[in-house]
């Protein structure tokens, strides 16, 4: 059985449906992953998950490595297990925590807590300052450690507003510990059996890189590309953060990436419109921290009909007495079971449940309109379904 298959594409645009095969089950694309980055989705546990249908979740390599510690997690038969999911999970390499530590200086890769060099980072822990490192070879091992179904090579995370010069050095190191990494995935898939006796068979992608410039970007996708990866990741401070340049960036490299593998843009979805952005450029798969750390802010997504913006704050006064749910078209637990008023009410005495049933619906929102993308695909009404979004 391949990794991953193609079920349809869109007649108009490059979007497109799959299906991706792992030891924990199959993942339908395109695909929103919300994040769980110390072993759980804030304020939700397993069965929360299943009933809003998540098909796979990620997890911060960075932090899992600082506690509990990778060694413990795979005491325990690997992260499935030591957290109880049985479905599929993707783990970061910790690259771009490694990067957003601090601002990363000119000076040999200089940061408030980093330092890069062609060899790996060192860098301080930002809960005790103690001091660590990571390489390509040992990056892999974590992950392979943790046991996530698919890992990530990695990476120099580039700032947004790098020059040409700094980006250049950034992507010779990126690209060569993406070789690297390559290499180590394959030592410890033989050390560790991967695929058998339990140990997941794990997925490696590699990222692209090279931060607003055209002729890095491109060349980053053809070295990426060339090398092998089981699907590829479009990285760096602008994807997500910044829309505008996410679909430019897109739309350089996308020709060029191989289309029999998945495609992956790291930090997309603070907004659903973003989700159609990608989607219309072939993208499979993304993540983002925005749907759950808003709605513990209060911010709840809405279908437009609803409002505009796509969003209500929940703590706005006119909620108050407000006997109607988030949104009558959502079907969720929070939306099928509490009113308005009494989230405003959890939100302000500052109970625990209101961070809880937030992002159970903030979730199920984007899930929901996931399934209703890859219909829409299916179905060859795509761009239809976009403008009724978006426009």
């Amino acid at each position: 059985m391949t990794f991953f298959e193609i079920t349809h594409k869109d007649k108009k645009t490059q979007a497109r449906t799959g299906v991706i095969h792992t030891d924990h089950g199959n993942i339908e694309t395109p695909v929103f992953m919300p994040v769980g980055t110390q072993a759980t989705v804030k304020t939700l546990d397993k069965q929360d998950l299943e009933n809003i249908d998540a098909s796979i979740i990620l997890a911060n390599t960075y932090h899992l490595h600082l506690r509990p510690g990778e060694d413990l997690i795979d005491e325990f038969g690997g992260l499935h297990k030591f957290m109880n999911w049985d479905r599929p999970i993707l783990t970061d390499s910790g690259g771009f925590q490694v990067f957003s530590l601090g601002l990363q200086k000119e000076e040999k890769g200089q940061g408030s807590l980093t330092k890069i060099d062609d060899d790996g980072v060192t860098f301080k822990s930002h809960l005790d300052g103690s001091t660590h490192r990571f390489t390509p070879e040992n990056a892999i091992e974590i992950q392979h450690k943790i046991g996530a179904d698919i890992i990530m090579a990695f990476d120099e995370c580039t700032p947004d507003n790098a020059d040409e010069a700094y980006t250049r050095r950034a992507l010779d190191r990126t690209h060569s510990w993406a070789t690297r990494c390559i290499t180590e995935h394959r030592r410890q898939k033989k050390i560790r059996k991967s695929g058998l006796s339990g140990n997941p068979d794990i997925k490696l992608f590699g990222i692209i890189q090279g931060a607003g410039h055209k002729k890095l970007r491109q060349e980053s996708a053809q070295a990426i590309s060339g090398m092998d990866f089981d699907g590829i990741a479009i990285g760096g401070e602008s994807i997500g953060y910044n829309m505008k340049a996410t679909k430019k960036i897109l739309d350089w490299v996308n020709p060029i990436i191989p289309e029999n593998k998945p495609h992956y843009t790291m930090g997309v979805g603070y907004s659903p419109t973003d989700l159609f952005d990608v989607v219309e450029r072939g993208v499979d798969m993304f993540d983002c921290v925005a749907p759950t750390r808003v709605a513990r802010n209060g911010r709840l997504f809405v279908h437009k009909k609803v409002n505009k913006k796509l969003y209500i704050n929940i703590l706005n006064a006119e909620n108050r007495e407000n006997k109607k749910s988030i949104d009558p078209d959502c079907t969720c637990f929070t939306c099928q079971n509490h009113s308005r008023a009494y989230l405003h009410h959890l939100f302000k005495t500052q109970e625990l449940l209101a961070y809880r049933l937030a992002t159970i619906h903030n979730l199920h929102f984007m899930i929901s309109l996931m399934k209703e993308i890859r219909e829409s695909i299916t179905e060859d009404r795509f761009t239809k379904l976009k403008k009724e979004w978006t426009k």
